[in-house]
């Protein structure tokens, strides 16, 4: 019973990680795609504040289901601790073996998605910042050469 439960546990999260990496990867290519004016196609769906707390959800269930996993996986290594069978307990031992490998693995995988999403998230942050403060700095210096300019003109009529 532990060992469908496990089963079944793993099986979600497998589907629940390659949803979670593919929102991670689609965030990055959407911001890609905001920053082309002209393609309309690439314009994203979901803007960035709701991939943010579909990647905030997303996480919170899997971390919840990795949760879940190494409790059913705890549960498993106390069964096989207390089973006084020798010859089953070998088999035992490679089946809990296993399902913490599976485990690590989908740990692994996830701190690994949500470290690259963050790490793209914080530079699309610090890159979209820089790039309105440049986009202000060129709308406002416009203005300010005009009047440069007038300025200059204004000066050389009074000499």
């Amino acid at each position: 019973d532990l060992r469908k439960q496990a089963r079944q546990l793993e099986n979600e999260l497998d589907l629940k990680l390659v949803s979670f990496s593919k929102l991670c990867t689609s965030y990055s290519s959407s911001r890609d795609g905001r920053r082309d004016r002209y393609s309309s196609d690439t314009t994203p769906l979901l803007n960035g504040s709701s991939q943010d707390r579909m990647f905030e959800t997303m996480a919170v269930e899997i971390e919840q289901l990795l949760g879940k996993l190494t409790g059913i996986n705890d549960k498993m290594a106390e069964y096989t601790n207390s089973a006084g069978v020798p010859s089953l307990n070998a088999a035992l031992m490679h089946t809990l073996q296993r399902h913490r490998d599976i485990l690590q693995d989908y740990t692994h995988e996830f701190h690994k998605t949500k470290a690259n999403f963050l790490a793209i998230r914080e530079r699309e942050n610090l890159l979209g910042s820089v790039q309105k403060d440049i986009e202000s700095y060129k709308s406002g210096s416009g203005v300010n050469n005009r009047r440069t300019e007038l300025f200059l003109k204004e000066h050389e009529h009074l000499r």
